[in-house]
């Protein structure tokens, strides 16, 4: 059964206008802003499959998924905003690591990794720093999977990477 793509865009639309702190939604564009990290991702309708509306067990807040032809899904979820599925290709499988994340996890994770670079810069950074410099390849990953431009973010990871490899030789 095709999914109504004119449905999926109602309840995308009146899902953003309850939550405007997380997401917003340019229809003409078909664009998504992450409030939180302010990129964008465009949804690509033509190829939507479903969409399904859920409530969060631990919450009771409702959300979105959106289901792509390509396996690709966006949830739109409070707080968070756009969701999606961390990619493991580049990082094998990493203990801990959530099945749906967002932007805003890698700008948390970014300054603990930061903090241990360089608010210990005397220090060899521990374990935990390499092991969060794997999950955020792999939430940037999966942001690129569905569309956001994070080649920037990327760079800056590149750069903690080379840190901690000059450090730990």
């Amino acid at each position: 059964m095709e999914p109504n793509i004119d449905e999926a865009k109602r309840k995308v639309s009146a899902w953003i206008e309850q939550h405007k702190h997380v997401a917003l939604f340019d229809e003409e564009s078909s664009t998504l802003l992450d409030v939180a990290s302010g990129r964008k991702t465009s949804i690509p309708w033509r190829s939507l499959t479903a969409f399904e509306e859920k409530v969060h067990p631990e919450t009771n807040e409702g959300y979105l998924v959106l289901l792509f032809e390509d396996g690709r899904q966006i949830a739109l979820v409070d707080p968070g905003g756009v969701a999606f599925a961390p990619s493991v290709e580049n990082t094998g499988l990493l203990r801990g690591l959530p099945l749906v994340t967002c932007l805003r996890d890698y700008h948390t994770l970014k300054p603990r990794i930061d903090h241990y670079l360089y608010e210990h810069a005397n220090e060899p950074p521990p374990k935990e720093c390499l092991d969060l410099v794997m999950v955020c390849i792999a939430i940037l990953d999966g942001a690129r999977a569905v569309g956001f431009d994070v080649g920037d973010l990327e760079g800056e990871l590149e750069k903690s990477l080379g840190e901690i490899e000059r450090r730990t030789g």
